[in-house]
């Protein structure tokens, strides 16, 4: 459309206008009311803050697509680390525009993963707007429904092929009205072409290979990395739970009652731990120094690692100052760390710096094993099911509810002596706890 003389002279004033910075000499008539003037804006996101020694991760899942809405604070992806999980939240209300990343890909430090329209006003209704999809799924139904019934069609169509195949061997029968048609049908069960394709339709030879994640992969490192470098060896012990089990019996009821803390044995061993620490500080200790260390640390606290397995690995959480907590105290701190690491909410300063590990596969019925030491600590204590065993007890034998006890240390810091001398003050704080109240 062509302009105006009077549209041709406001726009030259409006030129001399810039150039000049002089006035105009007119005024801009009022936008029309159909018309709306709109900002937009889009912010770039990116990775959430790693962990400390950690420079990349791996994008393990957008939770939210292109086109949506999200508010503050919402969760876009999750990250993997070696250690963690970061999710990666929205800074700004708006519509997620574009991914910059895919899923499996590596990102770095202050890396740009997404773009957020944060000028989108929310969606009508409070729901989340939802990526425009096209219109396949029926047709992907129908085309699955199609094929399902043709794989119906194609299996059933070989089973009424097979009866047909096979008429032709009854028609001997029906002439043959005599006593020798019985032998035939008797040697009939014996081709061996069904007995081959049912044995092959029945059993399965697939596989399938999937890629280990940032966690699995560290903690493989860290297994190779514990059974080289330190000298391990694994002495073992066997304790009456009998004085344990009765306590717990008697109190759990009223500590439930009154503290909300469900009592369990993990406690009662790891005060057992601490104390006997106490008298056998090498256990605590652990090597430090080039190479494969040449200086001694010993240290008057306990940081206790307790072992969680998680459905993407064995994670480590640290009760800090475990040596100087209550029975309760202990109880407690365990139970909340262990649900925070199902629940994927483990933070890296709850696994950092542990200084002892006690690892309980009896949960899953392990009767005996040799755990791996988590460097740099130098010893993990293995707990294992209770089983009751005949036992000895003054000249009679008597059932008991036992457990192994397995402690795996390193023995470049720590000798055969210091380790079976621990191993038995564990032993007999658990089968007399009130020796416990003693140290």
């Amino acid at each position: 459309m062509p302009l105006s003389t009077s549209n041709l002279r406001c726009l030259s004033k409006l030129f001399v206008s810039l150039q000049t910075g002089q006035p105009a000499g007119f005024t801009l008539a009022k936008p029309a009311a159909h018309l709306v003037w709109r900002r937009f804006a889009s912010t770039q996101i990116k990775t959430p803050p790693f962990p400390e020694s950690i420079s990349e991760g791996t994008l393990a899942q957008w939770l939210k697509q292109p086109g949506e809405y999200v508010n503050k604070d919402e969760e876009l992806a999750s990250v993997e680390t070696d250690k963690i999980d970061s999710p990666v939240t929205a800074p700004q209300s708006g519509v997620l525009k574009e991914h910059l990343v895919s899923e499996g890909d590596t990102i770095t430090i202050d890396q740009n993963i997404a773009v957020l329209d944060d000028s989108a006003e929310p969606p009508k209704g409070g729901g989340a707007a939802a990526p425009p999809k096209p219109d396949k799924g029926g047709a992907s139904e129908k085309t699955g429904a199609s094929e399902l019934g043709n794989s119906v069609e194609s299996a059933s169509s070989p089973t009424k092929a097979a009866p047909d195949a096979k008429e032709p061997e009854p028609k001997p029968k029906q002439p043959a009205p005599q006593r020798e048609a019985p032998p035939k049908p008797v040697s009939k069960p014996s081709p061996p072409k069904p007995e081959f394709s049912a044995s092959t339709a029945t059993f399965s030879r697939n596989e399938e290979q999937v890629k280990m994640n940032r966690m699995r992969l560290r903690i493989a490192e860290r297994l190779k990395e514990s059974q080289t470098r330190a000298a391990s060896l694994t002495t073992f012990n066997e304790c009456d739970m009998s004085a344990v089990i009765n306590f717990r019996k008697n109190h759990k009821d009223e500590v439930l009652k009154s503290t909300g803390v469900k009592l369990g044995f993990m406690s009662f061993f790891s005060k057992a731990c601490t104390q006997a620490m106490k008298q056998v500080p090498a256990i605590n200790g652990s090597i430090q120094g080039p190479g494969n260390g040449d200086t001694l640390v010993y240290r008057d606290f306990c940081d206790l690692s307790v072992a969680v397995a998680t459905p993407k690995g064995l994670v480590t959480p640290v009760v800090r100052n475990a040596e100087s907590m209550s029975l309760l105290a202990l109880e407690s701190a365990i139970a909340n760390l262990g649900a925070k690491a199902r629940d994927g909410k483990l933070a890296i300063e709850d696994m950092a710096s542990g200084t002892f590990t006690i690892s309980n596969g009896g949960v899953f019925g392990s009767l005996y094993g040799t755990p791996i030491i988590n460097l740099p600590q130098t010893a993990v204590l293995g707990l294992h099911a209770i089983k009751e065993r005949p036992v000895v007890v003054n000249g009679q034998v008597v059932p008991r509810p036992m457990m192994y006890l397995a402690l795996t240390y390193d023995h470049r810091m720590v000798d055969g002596r210091e380790a079976v001398t621990f191993l038995r003050l564990v032993k007999e704080y658990i089968e007399d706890p009130t020796k416990m109240l003693l140290v």
